[in-house]
């Protein structure tokens, strides 16, 4: 992107002398296409209409992986986006792409703005830090895997919302007594394996789950896991639990039918939820084991955030710290949240919309952020693994051979943690 002088309409046909006025472009690849994609390009419209400095011109790249393989062969060809949006699974290689982006935290010193990390929910702010602790990329679009419940039908099956794994088993006949299939859960590979590792506080992989370097081992076989993924193949054998594809909505939208009574997924799935169905629903903690844990913890985010490509001027670099300090202010981060259902990133937004009132209205959209803000552990910033787009890959294919019933759980874990190790070690190759 080039510096750019835009000379006003009344310059241009004499009626005015001088008072020509410089803006500095700069470009943003995102993947959110869309109802999301439209709330995209009115943020940058409410950016480009705050102030007369800067514009930004938001480009719709297709999926995460479309827009992360596009920004990299971009790099490669120096004609690189300002910023892109990158997904949790890509993160890692992004940040290990040496000289590629500038840490956010870097980005917004250089220009002379005060950037407090402590200021972002615990949840939020670990997942794109480095080992230290700086914060790489800027939190976006984040949420973090809640369990939503059909209130209708619990009432209907005289259940309560399960807050553990075991209180599930108890009140699965019920609600299959009562017409329903009792759970199913979306991206088993987030909400069932990630994040059921840092709820229950266990390492994911070796050398600090990644954030050390990358000399890291998978440590996937766990037996917690592997009993918790034995127990969903005899839930679907006894009709309590059911799943329906890899594919987000192939689990979502039963539930969305009334044909399921609970569903896993997202946090920022609430307002399109709301938006769809026609009975009560609500919200709660993602569920744990208490025969793992008694101290479940909390967990992290998923989504994407926003890279500084490196390579620019410093014009536009200051271009891309404005919209970053403009894109965390309290109050974009509440349009951003009430409008897509994505959790805000700092305190300060979090308790604007309290006082807004949003959640006295919606309390399902509150669930999501109170988990993130649980008790921590060693174990619940996330992880920082290479090729791990490749791996989850792997983690699906195994689950489905999981409750398809052609192998086991021990198999299975076995298999994921032997070859996503291959993978890493071939990625840490990749890095010297």
């Amino acid at each position: 992107m080039k510096l750019k002088y835009t000379v006003g309409a009344s310059l241009a046909f004499g009626l005015m002398a001088g008072a020509a006025q410089a803006q500095t472009e700069i470009e943003w690849w995102h993947a959110m296409g869309g109802q999301l994609g439209e709330t995209v390009n009115q943020m940058a419209e409410n950016f480009n209409a705050s102030q007369d400095e800067y514009v930004i011109t938001p480009v719709f790249k297709g999926t995460y992986e479309e827009t992360l393989t596009s920004a990299i062969a971009a790099f490669r060809a120096g004609e690189q986006p300002n910023i892109v949006q990158v997904f949790d699974a890509g993160a890692a290689t992004v940040i290990a792409a040496q000289g590629a982006t500038i840490p956010v935290e870097t980005l917004m010193a250089d220009n002379g703005y005060e950037f407090d990390r402590e200021e972002f929910i615990s949840g939020v702010r670990n997942f794109y830090a480095d080992s230290d602790g700086m914060m790489i990329g800027m939190p976006f679009n984040s949420s973090t895997p809640v369990l939503y419940y059909n209130a209708d039908a619990l009432a209907e099956a005289g259940v309560e919302p399960p807050q553990t794994y075991e209180d599930f088993e108890e009140i699965a006949p019920a609600l299959l007594e009562a017409g329903y299939a009792g759970m199913s859960a979306s991206l088993l590979q987030w909400t069932m394996t990630e994040n059921f590792f840092s709820r229950h506080n266990l390492p994911f992989a070796t050398n600090d789950n990644g954030y050390g370097g990358t000399d890291v081992e998978l440590l996937v076989n766990h037996p917690a896991i592997v009993d918790h993924f034995t127990s969903l193949a005899e839930w679907e054998e006894a009709g309590y639990y059911n799943w329906y594809g890899a594919g987000w909505g192939d689990n979502q939208n039963p539930f969305e039918a009334g044909e399921v009574a609970m569903w896993i997924g997202s946090s920022g799935s609430f307002g399109g939820i709301a938006d769809r169905v026609d009975f009560n629903f609500g919200a709660t903690f993602l569920p744990y084991w208490e025969s793992v844990t008694s101290e479940p913890t909390q967990t992290f985010i998923g989504g994407a955030a926003l890279f500084a490509m490196s390579g620019q001027s410093e014009e536009e670099n200051a271009a891309t710290a404005a919209f970053f300090d403009y894109l965390a202010s309290a109050e974009n981060q509440v349009f951003w949240h009430v409008e897509t259902g994505y959790v805000p990133i700092t305190t300060e937004a979090y308790e604007l919309a309290a006082e807004q009132g949003h959640y006295e209205e919606f309390p399902a959209a509150e669930v999501g952020i109170q988990q993130l803000q649980l008790p921590s552990g060693e174990n619940t910033r996330g992880y920082r693994l290479g090729f791990y787009v490749q791996i989850r890959d792997v983690m699906i294919r195994e689950y489905s051979r999981i409750i398809a019933g052609e192998t086991t759980a021990e198999d299975a874990f076995a298999t994921i943690e032997e070859e996503a190790n291959e993978l890493l070690a071939r990625f840490a190759q990749t890095q010297g």
